[in-house]
């Protein structure tokens, strides 16, 4: 599963999601996404992930191989993570 964790008004996750959109539509997966700077469960579920690693958003997780990435990253890291 590839998800990742975002802030609302977070400029960084903004410039992100061109980057995400893309992935998932060139390479036909899905990346779901959770809010945790309004939402408490969605921050406590970043932090059983993230687990000291990131600490920040955006953070992203590919749960089958663990491999993240905290903040912006080009499009091609981001591909790279999700094992594209």
């Amino acid at each position: 599963m590839l998800i990742e964790f975002y802030g609302t008004e977070c400029p960084h996750c903004k410039n992100m999601d061109p980057l995400v959109s893309r992935l998932e539509k060139e390479a036909g997966i899905k990346v779901d996404k959770f809010e945790v700077w309004h939402n408490e469960e969605n921050a406590r579920k970043m932090e059983g992930y993230d687990k000291g690693r990131c600490g920040g958003v955006p953070f992203f997780i590919n749960t089958e191989t663990d491999d993240t990435i905290c903040g912006e990253a080009p499009y091609e890291e981001l591909k790279k993570w999700a094992g594209v």
